[in-house]
């Protein structure tokens, strides 16, 4: 708990934003107007009514409706510094809250494949809403409630032992030290209850979001039943979790009443014996119990806050483990910034596994001319999106090393490597946005006219101007309101727009039927020309052209050479290349 708090105070005193601290000053200053007017106005008025109106004396009439309004007035002026108080304070609160999800939302971004690949997305952004939530929640507690109350402690002990002795100060520090006790023994005990309902509502909430972005998988199984059925438990678990962390509240309220009435109970009595023996008089009674209700009332909330305080760490803690969660890439310490004035690409003796011990790839050796194009076939899980991967270096290599133009990409920036490379993937996801907007997403500042000459370049102008709302168009969550021949086209302009010297193309046709791939494979070929290329693919068809082909087995190299001399080889790639072609003519057949 401690580390945490720890990592929590710069948001309380941010450095280096002195109007953020002012605002912090002066709302500690209208704390401490408001705790003056509430222990020294207002109990202070009541009294001297009361002792007014009890001596007789009619004729003070008008200094007793006097203190009466002075004690209005003194609750008027609580409320109304309390106010100011909360709407200067607003802003740090905000800016806080917006500088810690700024910086998760920076970290995530940071983090490798591997991280995102084994971590539910659904997951992930509950943890971040809860942890930002709880800073805003945390800086108003810690400066406006517990703080504020151990003021007001201090001033109502003090009254208590200069006018009425040790016995009352005595019973209110017993008190308050037993409503503590009792409030954290409790509230413990609630907060285990608490967090098995948040990992309840987090698993809940997870699967929702699976389920809804697997929309397509669950219609074509008619598993819709099943996952309602899924929800419902998950739900119906958080829901039991709930109702006992509700029913245990019951029991804290009702505790710390008890404790607080029999204060009450005692005070008041302890004034009345004082005031039969003419020590005190009956305006103390009020004076009294108008301070203990006083103190009451924030203790009241004590357990509220001590449970709030202790929930908000568990949140920060979970959103500080991710932002302790070092990037498995980073840049190394004397990074360069990746020039590319010709695009020739090297792998040297590459050797990656995903694992310790589990090669994928086991010393591949490839050179791609500038200008030129390299396909890479072979069957599944031989290691050819992998390649695609390391290009982009969301994983570092266990052996050899890739260059561009002689440059080690592990010594460049991240940045400058992937803004030199483009990439047309085999699955295109798109933002659930505009199609201007996601064509657009290829290069940062890109005008209108730019857009337009991407979509052109791709081949998908046409269709966007007959859609009603042209490049306004809305694509919906993943991009589900376009075919997959529409996406691909989007990803292409998306790729032109960016102008990359190197251009990847991961199995970019492999999801497209055969009229919708010839379509495609025209506009590929023609963004292609002054590119350094490397093609992906499973069907060999549509790399029939390249300058070299390479097949991949097992992690290694089976054949190299252009797709005549591979046929001549009558190796692995004649084989595919037969195989293939009687799937087509069988699938002919059948139509």
């Amino acid at each position: 708990m401690l580390p945490t708090l720890r990592r929590f105070l710069p948001y309380l005193w941010p450095a280096g934003e002195t109007g953020l601290k002012l605002r912090i000053v002066v709302s500690l200053l209208l704390v401490l107007c408001s705790k003056l007017v509430q222990v020294y106005g207002a109990p202070f008025a009541l009294q001297g009514a009361v002792d007014g109106m009890a001596s007789g004396d009619r004729s003070a009439t008008m200094l007793i409706v006097l203190l009466v309004v002075g004690y209005a007035a003194a609750r008027l002026g609580t409320t109304l510094f309390d106010n100011l108080r909360n709407t200067v304070f607003e802003r740090v609160g905000q800016d806080a809250t917006r500088r810690l999800a700024s910086q998760v939302f920076r970290h995530l971004h940071a983090l490798g494949l591997d991280f995102h690949l084994s971590r539910r997305t659904g997951a992930v952004t509950k943890v971040i809403e809860r942890g930002t939530k709880s800073i805003d929640t945390m800086l108003y507690f810690l400066l406006f409630n517990i703080a504020p109350t151990i003021l007001e402690l201090g001033m109502v002990v003090g009254l208590f032992w200069t006018k009425f002795g040790w016995p009352l100060v005595a019973a209110t520090l017993t008190m308050v030290v037993v409503y503590i006790w009792f409030t954290r023994m409790v509230t413990d005990w609630r907060t285990a209850l608490r967090a098995e309902m948040n990992d309840l509502d987090t698993g809940a909430v997870a699967h929702a979001v699976d389920s809804l972005l697997n929309f397509e998988t669950v219609k074509y199984f008619g598993a819709e039943e099943r996952e309602a059925r899924r929800y419902d438990q998950a739900v119906s678990a958080y829901a039991t979790a709930a109702v006992r962390s509700e029913n245990s509240l019951a029991w804290l309220n009702v505790g710390q009443a008890t404790i607080t009435n029999l204060m009450m109970a005692g005070g008041m009595a302890y004034i009345v014996y004082g005031w039969s023996q003419g020590r005190f008089t009956a305006g103390n009674v009020v004076f009294v119990s108008t301070l203990l209700a006083q103190l009451f009332r924030p203790l009241d909330l004590l357990g509220m806050v001590y449970r709030t305080i202790r929930q908000g760490v568990i949140d920060m803690g979970a959103m500080f483990d991710l932002v302790d969660t070092p990037a498995t890439i980073v840049d190394a310490p004397d990074a360069t910034v990746l020039s590319v004035p010709r695009g020739h690409v090297r792998f040297e003796d590459v050797r990656f596994g995903y694992e310790p011990g589990r090669d994928i790839l086991k010393g591949i050796d490839l050179e791609i001319a500038p200008g030129s194009t390299l396909a890479v076939v072979g069957p599944s899980g031989a290691g050819k999106s992998t390649l695609a991967r390391l290009m982009y270096r969301f994983y570092d290599l266990t052996g050899g090393r890739i260059t561009i133009d002689d440059q080690d990409i592990a010594q460049v920036t991240q940045a400058s490597l992937r803004a030199a490379i483009g990439i047309v993937p085999q699955d295109t996801v798109l933002f659930n946005d505009t199609i201007g907007y996601n064509i657009a997403y290829g290069r940062e500042g890109a005008g209108q006219p730019e857009i337009e000459r991407a979509a052109q370049g791709a081949a998908i102008a046409g269709f966007i101007e007959r859609q009603t709302d042209g490049y306004a168009t809305r694509v919906g969550e993943r991009g589900l309101k376009l075919s997959g021949g529409e996406k691909q086209r989007v990803a292409i302009a998306r790729t032109l727009l960016k102008n990359p010297p190197v251009l990847i193309l991961d199995e970019a046709t492999s999801a497209l039927d055969s009229r919708t791939e010839a379509d495609i494979l025209d506009t590929l070929e023609a963004i292609e020309r002054d590119r350094t290329t490397i093609v992906i693919a499973h069907r060999l068809s549509t790399v029939v052209d390249a300058d070299q082909i390479v097949v991949l087995d097992a992690g290694r190299i089976a054949e190299r050479g252009s797709h005549a001399e591979l046929l001549r080889h009558r190796g692995l790639y004649a084989d595919m290349w037969a195989r293939q072609a009687r799937e087509r003519e069988e699938a002919l057949a059948a139509e």
